[in-house]
């Protein structure tokens, strides 16, 4: 890979993160005073502002930066994006323990110059006795002009999507195998998703480990249950409808995400905004424009905030084809990536349904769209070629009253599994429910479906010419529309307590149906079956796509029989079966006695998992000590004082060759 711009090192990277960590455990006596990473514009953009966040200039010498080429210019050195590079302030008397943790650590550092109360910012270089850059800090960071672009609005028209035609079967198999939709085992298994033993929810859920989880969770240490949890929400072909609902649409499918965590309140979440556009095309950056002031209106309405993002502006590319110019030019697109503190790690709602034994559950479909069900950007109307006219959408103020009432019928134990609504409509959210759990399921779409110009649900066959064509239209748009929600599984007996806190956080909603335990999926309307699909055919269409992929890239025996075991009703799953009692503490009767042998934990480059072993060690009743390679050449450390070493494994050279990706 020498020919890209950038290469990432992870053992660089690593040993980055091990200096900064040592250094912030060190409490009020952390050397770093300020910290600044090194991205855009390289030194050239992170230097001068480290300096200009305290009002103060700067002088560097430019010869002190590490460089590999010794042939680079002044501007190459000064202004290249390496990565795996900070830049921090740290005061003169701190330096030596600074250096002390960067040498134990065998981390590359240099002092590149001094910090200045003149507001000047000066680069200077010996090798040629000169100073390529000296300038007031003001005319490089002060009050730059806005800018003003002059930008037209372009009218979307769009054909409608008729569905009257269409076959449901067939639709749901074609929903199902959309990439959107259908599983991502080829992708989540390239890499190792659980190293570290604070990894309390991945991708896969259940027995079966089927990549259905709405939102990841971390523990914060390895003595109690705090956490943090991490979600992200996406929309971008709703922009080829509706760029501004596109933003809104992305935040809200974040926020439903990660509702699935035991989050205190909304305020709580925090987001990251990826804003992607092909800048300086026709009509994109009026969208952009809107966009970006609907989401920061939608924010404010919903009390969450975006402290942190990023842009992409060049999201086209344009090439000659003979005597033909061709040009690419992708949708405007927002990531929100939202992160929040959880109060229980172990309160995390999954979509695997509980079949509890004598327990009547249902599941009720929470609908923030209100019943418009519309399908524009929605994955169904692209697996017929189509777009859609109209773009799902979501109010602020009945998000929050969703969030927080999630949150309380968790908190009163009133939820057994959730899932919330996104690519593939309800369709695909009941189916991946079903997935989890390996049951069927009976549901019932009269409510999700209802038309008002019907008069009733037996409307169609009173005015069979009026409404011709309405019956399929509706029934493909309560399946498939993408509008914001979640099902959630709640015990029979407890469907009042669930529904009077939804009445009263002005939350529309519907019964759809339960569980059952023949392995099909049946759906209903007007009393009549008009899908039945076996729950083994429905989970081998989903896992399909991901099967072709992942058979092309791993071995395609083993990859064969990964697959076919899907349609094994027989499988158990994964389960625990300890032959020991987790409760009983082995180690009491030693540390009554006092005694806490000392273990070293041994760490080198390409070493993973040593704080797991620490703890572990520490839960046993020894005092773990943390030794670097580095302790017993310097002679710091010797393995005479300790009573034994535990050397944990790990990847070769750090794995920058990236053995661990699979």
């Amino acid at each position: 890979d020498f020919a890209s711009v950038q290469r990432g090192n992870p053992e660089i990277q690593r040993r980055c993160q091990e200096v900064i960590d040592a250094c912030w455990q060190q409490g009020d006596k952390n050397p770093i005073i300020a910290i600044h990473d090194v991205g855009a514009g390289g030194l050239s953009n992170a230097m001068p502002e480290l300096a200009d966040h305290a009002s103060l200039g700067a002088h560097f010498e430019l010869r002190e930066v590490h460089i590999e080429e010794p042939g680079m210019s002044p501007r190459e050195i000064w202004s290249n994006e390496s990565q795996e590079r900070y830049v921090l302030a740290i005061a003169p008397e701190s330096l030596p323990l600074f250096q002390a943790f960067c040498e134990r650590e065998r981390c590359p550092f240099a002092v590149l110059g001094t910090a200045t109360a003149d507001g000047h910012l000066t680069v200077s270089d010996r090798h040629f006795g000169n100073k390529p850059v000296d300038m007031d800090m003001k005319v490089l960071l002060g009050k730059p002009p806005k800018m003003t672009r002059n930008v037209s609005r372009r009218a979307v028209h769009l054909p409608p999507f008729d569905t009257t035609d269409f076959d449901l079967k067939e639709a749901g198999m074609r929903v199902l195998r959309m990439p959107a939709v259908a599983s991502k085992s080829f992708l989540i298994t390239i890499g190792d998703r659980s190293v570290g033993g604070l990894t309390a929810r991945d991708q896969f859920v259940g027995p079966w480990q089927v990549p259905v989880a709405d939102v990841a969770v971390t523990a914060m240490s390895f003595q109690g249950y705090r956490g943090e949890a991490f979600a992200m929400g996406e929309r971008t072909p709703l922009a080829c409808v509706d760029a501004a609902a596109s933003g809104r649409m992305a935040i809200g499918e974040a926020i439903t995400n990660i509702a699935a965590a035991d989050i205190a309140k909304l305020g709580d979440v925090k987001l990251s905004a990826n804003w992607m556009a092909a800048a300086g095309h026709r009509g994109e950056d009026a969208r952009l424009f809107d966009t970006v002031q609907a989401v920061s209106e939608f924010c404010i309405s919903a009390g969450v905030s975006i402290p942190v993002g990023k842009d992409s502006l060049s999201m086209r590319t344009a090439w000659r084809e003979g005597e033909e110019d061709k040009q690419v030019v992708a949708p405007l697109s927002l990531i929100a990536t939202a992160f929040a503190p959880v109060q229980d790690i172990r309160n995390t709602l999954t979509p695997q349904l509980q079949l509890p034994e004598g327990v009547e559950t249902e599941l009720l479909l929470i609908d923030l769209g209100n019943g418009k069900n519309r399908l524009g950007g929605s994955v169904f109307a692209q697996a017929y070629d189509s777009v859609g006219e109209h773009a799902p959408d979501v109010d602020p103020v009945q998000l929050k009253a969703f969030f927080e009432t999630i949150q309380q019928l968790r908190r009163d134990g009133l939820l057994l599994a959730y899932h919330d609504r996104s690519d593939g409509g309800l369709f695909a959210t009941v189916c991946e429910m079903a997935f989890a759990a390996r049951c069927g399921l009976s549901l019932i779409l009269d409510t999700v479906c209802y038309d008002p110009y019907m008069m009733d649900v037996d409307g169609l066959e009173k005015k069979p010419d009026t409404l011709k064509g309405r019956f399929a239209d509706r029934l493909f748009a309560g399946l498939f529309a993408e509008e914001l929600g979640a099902v959630v599984q709640i015990r029979r007996e407890e469907r009042a307590r669930v529904t009077e806190q939804l009445r009263a956080a002005g939350l529309a909603y519907h019964f759809i149906g339960e569980p059952n335990t023949q392995d099909q999926i049946r759906l209903r309307r007007n009393a009549k079956l008009v899908f039945e699909g076996s729950r083994v055919e429905l989970l081998q269409a989903w896992s399909e796509t991901s099967y072709r992929i992942a058979k092309l890239r791993d071995d395609p025996e083993c990859v064969q029989q990964e697959f076919d075991a899907l349609a094994d009703a027989t499988d158990p799953g994964l389960s625990v079966a300890l032959s020991f009692d987790v409760r009983e503490d082995v180690a009491a009767p030693f540390i009554a006695s006092g005694v806490r042998p000392k273990v070293v934990v041994l760490r080198e480059q390409g070493v993973n998992s040593q704080f797991e072993m620490a703890a572990a060690f520490e839960r046993a009743g020894f005092t773990p000590v943390d030794v670097h390679m580095s302790d017993l050449q310097a002679g710091r450390i010797d393995l005479a004082d300790f009573h034994g070493l535990a050397a944990c494994g790990g990847f070769s050279y750090g794995d920058v060759l990236g053995a661990g990706q699979g």
